[in-house]
Order: structure tokens, then sequence, then C-alpha cells
């Protein structure tokens, strides 16, 4: 963040609406027209985000819904949140995302909707996951929190993540993300009534919002007629993420020109494995993971690393490991799920910043090459 983003803190500030207001609406037209979307709904995270698009899609108490276990424990929670059951599937350990070939093994008559993930920013086979659930009424919930600017081929031409692909998906503004207002998330969707659904639930049902009570020349008493929840975004966020929207197309330029820089020099350690888009996908590459050779200590690798001043971290958590989820009435497996816990027991995820260099990205390769002969089992 820079000058662009405090100038547009300073303005919402000033303009003595901090609240969910005209940034926010602004901030809504503006992404939903970067993705492509009809709708776009902000709110206060992507797991809000999650649990009221999974409210929207008409999860219920006892309903199963697919996912994965490999990613942000907040995928599964925001359907613990509905009272609904998740059932995890396995991943392909080239993009980390869904495999689709588990999904007609782990869906039952209590199946409702799936929900896959763009992992760090690579887009999932929609193609054979959108086929699939419509084959079988179900509803297709994208967890897209990192996957702002990624995009994929969709009716032969290059569309972004976000526009009408699965029913309703759901982005992060986290500071770890691309796109950051701080904290806060967007939903978008096509579907004009779960859009509106949405801007109930995220301000406690009411049915005025303050913008039109504020602007009414008449005395305006809302009414609550369904149980929501404070999910809002505010101004001071939304004037954040606007910058941030125009600055979008250049940090998506400079994370590609990164990932293809470390393909090159990473390519050539034995026995380590790079992730690759497909040829109907392109990443914003949010995060850079490498799998380590079966033979090298994980925990290791990464200290040897840090010892040496360069920051990794751990490859993305599997939810169904961690002890919220030990029960057999918290989560039912839908297949193995040998390849996620492969890869959170063996990947690592490297640095990758805007500002970093080629003499940082040489360093980071040559430091790693030195680490995985020292860590060898």
């Amino acid at each position: 963040m820079g000058v662009e983003e405090e100038q547009a803190a300073a303005r919402a500030i000033r303009s003595g609406w901090v609240t969910q207001g005209p940034e926010v609406a602004a901030f809504e037209r503006e992404f939903a027209a970067a993705v492509s979307s009809r709708y776009a709904c902000a709110v206060s995270n992507c797991t809000s985000a999650l649990h009221l698009a999974l409210l929207v899609a008409g999860v219920r108490p006892g309903d199963e819904v697919i996912t994965v276990s490999h990613s942000f424990i907040a995928t599964a929670n925001s359907i613990r949140y509905c009272s609904a059951i998740p059932v995890f599937v396995d991943i392909d350990p080239l993009t980390c995302n869904l495999d689709p070939a588990h999904l007609e093994r782990a869906c039952t008559p209590k199946t409702r909707a799936i929900l896959c993930v763009h992992q760090m920013g690579m887009p999932c086979d929609l193609a054979a996951i959108v086929k699939f659930a419509r084959e079988r009424s179900l509803t297709v919930v994208e967890d897209a929190a990192c996957a702002i600017g990624s995009e994929i081929a969709w009716e032969r031409r290059m569309q972004p993540i976000g526009a009408p692909h699965g029913d309703i998906a759901c982005f992060s503004f986290h500071p770890r993300k691309i796109l950051s207002t701080g904290e806060g998330g967007m939903i978008t969707t096509s579907n004009e009534e779960w859009d509106a659904k949405l801007r109930l639930l995220r301000q406690h049902g009411m049915s005025v919002p303050d913008s039109a009570r504020h602007a009414s020349e008449r005395v305006m008493i809302e009414s609550y007629s369904m149980l929501g929840y404070n999910y809002r975004m505010t101004d001071i966020h939304a004037a954040i993420g606007r910058a941030q929207l125009q600055r979008l197309p250049e940090l998506i330029a400079a994370r590609r020109r990164l990932a293809e820089n470390y393909r090159r020099i990473l390519s050539g350690i034995p026995q380590l494995t790079l992730p690759a888009e497909s040829t109907d996908a392109r990443s914003n590459w949010q995060s850079y993971w490498v799998r380590l050779p079966d033979d090298v200590d994980q925990g290791k690798v990464m200290q040897a690393l840090l010892d040496r001043g360069i920051s990794t971290r751990r490859a993305i958590m599997n939810a169904h490991r961690e002890p919220a989820y030990r029960s057999t009435n918290d989560y039912r497996a839908g297949s193995t799920l040998e390849q996620s816990e492969l890869m959170q027991d063996h990947a690592i995820i490297l640095p990758l910043f805007h500002e970093m260099t080629d003499e940082d990205q040489q360093r980071v390769g040559k430091e790693l090459r030195t680490a995985l002969v020292s860590a060898k089992v």
C-alpha cells in the first residue's frame, strides 16, 4: 500500500461517512465490473462471505457440502456455521485443488453444494466441477479468497475468476492477498434474488439500509424480517479497496513475472516439484509453493532457510488434522486424503512479494538447494 491508499482512507474519513456507505457501493460496482460479474456484495471478510454464500444457496442443518480439507480452516468452518457437514475429498497434487475424480463417490442424497477452492490463486478445474454439479442440481460455491485476477478458459476465451462460472464466489482482502483492504471480503453472483438476500443478511436483516434512511426527507423506520449478522464492510476499507483495484493489473503482472523467474531459477533442482498452470488457467500467483523431495525433512529445510534470513511457511493445512475436527460428527471423508496430507507434510511456500528483486530470488534458489542437501532424512 502507498500514497494512493492513504489518500483514499483520508477521503473516506473526511467525508464523515465511515461505516458502510457510498464508498462501499462504489467498490461493489467497480469490483463487479473488474471480474465481469452482475453483482458484488461487500462484507467484513471472506469467512463471512463463505457463510452467507452457503446460506443463500440453501445449505441447511444436516446437509452435506463437498469440499477439500486441504485449505485454510475457514473453508470448512463456514460449512459448520450452517450446521452442515463438510465432506472432504482429496486434491490434485499438481494444482493443490479439489480433484473432480472423487466427486461421484463423495456425493449422497444429502449433498447440497460443492465448495471448491482456487488454492493459492491457482484456478481449480471449474469446468469438470460445474458439469458434475449441474447434472445433479447442486450449487457450486467458489472459495476465491486468493484468486482475484486469476483466469480460466470459459466459452473459448479467458475469463476472470468471479465471473458467472459457478453460482457464487467469495473473495478475501486480507493483507496476505494481492488486493487488500486490511480486512474485508466480496461475494459475486449473477443471481439477483441471492444478491438482495446477501444485503439483508450482512446487516442484521435490516429492511432499510443506513444510506437510504439518511438520504430520505421523510422518517423511515426499519424492520428486521430475518436473522441477520453484522458482516458489513466500512467505507474506509472500501476506499482503500478502490485504490487497490486500480493497481490490480500491475500487481498481477509483477506477480506473474516473479513466478516465471522462480520457475527458471528452481527448475534445475533435482526432485523439486514446482507448481504449474494448466493450459486453460492463469494463476495470479498469490503464493508460490514447492514440493520437496520425499527424503527431505520439511521442518529442517524451513529452519535452515530461516537461519539464512529467508522466511518460508509450511504448505496449506488440512482441517481434518486439527483438534476442531477430531470428532466423527465434525466431517465425513469422501475419499482418502493421501495427497492432501502429503502436500502439507512435504511442501513449503517461498517468499513472494512485489518488491522482490531478481537477486532476492536467486538467493532463495541458492539457499534452498543447500538446505535440501543438509536436510535429508
